[in-house]
């Protein structure tokens, strides 16, 4: 049966001092460790909120730079656990040392396991509290409409747009590449607009035969065709009183089109093979990943239609551009899907959180989806590794102007910390190399709100 009392992880090499802290914590459920690898190895299975650890380990016992070096791994590895030093009598250089990597907080020898029973409870409190807090933070800011993912500052400046345009008529286009959830935004639109209890119907252009694509969207009569046994409504007449979303437009072939505008311009359609018009009461939106003016252009695509359906457009940027979402975003599907496949797999190591920021992410969110779905068949531990991602660097085109460069250098690294530390001021300094203030300074000449 499993235990539910708290995991505290005890990394002491002297057998004496071990035995003596076990007995003294036995109200936790005690995991030793007696040096670096053993500890990394304890925390990656048990995963404790909590970790007591002497600086003096082997091979360097008599020394500190063994337990400094514990101290660094296990906050990459658990940067949320807190870990608190036994240093020696007097040895408070050392004890600031880890504090500087990461470490909550010391004691020094000769112990009063009283004394430090009050320190280890203060840290599951502080543990708890601030997981209390991250939870409150993601329920917050990664949905600031539903079903979308967002604190990049572009992203949520188009959610902002979604949120007035949904309420009014207007025929909304979303312009995206394939995989950047043009449907998702779609669907908020319909959420956030008077006719949310109405159906959403949606339809993809590319993905019907031009031959069938009119009887789809308009609907036949009986007898309007060999196979036509029964009137069967299209999926305009189905959406009416609620919202039609027409993915992929620039895939429609251009003899529906001028009947497309027909209904977009008079709200009343004919059922092929009918000769009746009925009125209909639909909110359409509209998405394509082509460039429908280029299309426009060389008389592909309708001139009249586009301007019909382009009365508000809006731009999805690609996943590559859309800063630290990609983190927030990952981390979203991984507990779903964990949860939905019941495997207990936790999140993602260091270097897979730097790998999923510098991929380029050619099919967007979809790939994503696809890449940690993957992920979970092939992980073996309770944190997803680059490998079991199979991610692969890509190449980007390159900017020669050096201040460009270094600008967009400093940005990115500032909002990856920042995602990775969970918008913690302190720890993303530490992470980028600088002091609070210089940070603040750089959030400043950058524009980044950290909420």
């Amino acid at each position: 049966m499993k235990s539910n009392k708290k995991n505290l992880l005890i990394v002491e090499d002297d057998p004496g001092l071990q035995t003596q802290l076990r007995w003294h914590f036995d109200q936790y459920e005690i995991i030793q460790a007696t040096d670096r690898q053993d500890a990394l190895d304890q925390m990656r299975m048990h995963e404790p909120e909590v970790v007591l650890q002497d600086l003096g380990l082997p091979p360097d016992a008599d020394g500190v730079t063994e337990g400094l070096l514990t101290v660094q791994e296990l906050m990459k590895i658990a940067p949320h656990t807190k870990i608190i030093v036994i240093t020696g009598n007097g040895d408070q250089e050392n004890a600031i040392k880890a504090i500087g990597l990461g470490a909550y907080d010391f004691y020094s020898k000769p112990i009063d396991t009283d004394t430090l029973d009050l320190i280890v409870q203060r840290a599951y409190l502080i543990y708890k509290l601030e997981a209390q807090n991250r939870q409150l933070k993601s329920q917050k800011h990664d949905s600031p409409l539903e079903g979308i993912i967002a604190s990049d500052k572009q992203m949520l400046s188009l959610c902002r747009t979604i949120e007035k345009v949904a309420p009014t008529m207007a025929t909304a286009l979303l312009e995206g590449e394939s995989g950047t959830g043009k449907e998702r935004f779609a669907r908020a639109i319909h959420s956030l607009s008077p006719r949310k209890k109405k159906r959403f119907v949606a339809i993809n252009c590319a993905a019907i035969p031009d031959s069938l694509i009119e009887s789809e969207l308009f609907g036949y009569e009986r007898g309007a065709f060999t196979g036509a046994t029964k009137q069967t409504p299209g999926k305009v007449e189905i959406a009416n009183s609620g919202s039609l979303f027409l993915d992929e437009i620039g895939d429609m072939p251009l003899s529906l089109q001028a009947k497309l505008l027909r209904f977009l311009q008079e709200r009343v359609i004919e059922r092929l093979g009918g000769r009746n018009e009925i009125p209909v009461d639909v909110r359409v939106v509209c998405a394509t990943n082509k460039n429908l003016s280029s299309m426009v252009a060389d008389g592909s695509f309708r001139e009249d239609l586009y301007y019909r359906i382009s009365e508000i457009t809006i731009e999805i940027p690609p996943l590559r551009d859309r800063g630290s979402d990609k983190v927030l975003i990952a981390r979203h599907f991984l507990k779903q899907m964990a949860e939905e496949q019941k495997k207990s797999i936790t999140g993602f190591t260091h270097e897979t959180i730097q790998a999923i920021e510098s991929y380029h992410w050619p099919g967007n969110v979809r790939e994503m989806e696809n890449k940690i779905r993957r992920a979970l068949i092939m992980c073996e531990s309770k944190h997803i590794s680059a490998n079991d991602m199979d991610l692969l660097s890509s190449s980007t085109e390159i900017s020669l102007n050096l201040r460009h460069v270094r600008q967009e250098a400093e940005r990115n690294a500032i909002s990856s910390a920042l995602s990775m530390t969970d918008n913690n001021i302190s720890a993303a300094a530490k992470l980028l190399g600088v002091t609070r203030p210089t940070l603040y300074d750089l959030l400043k000449k950058y524009q980044i709100h950290v909420t």
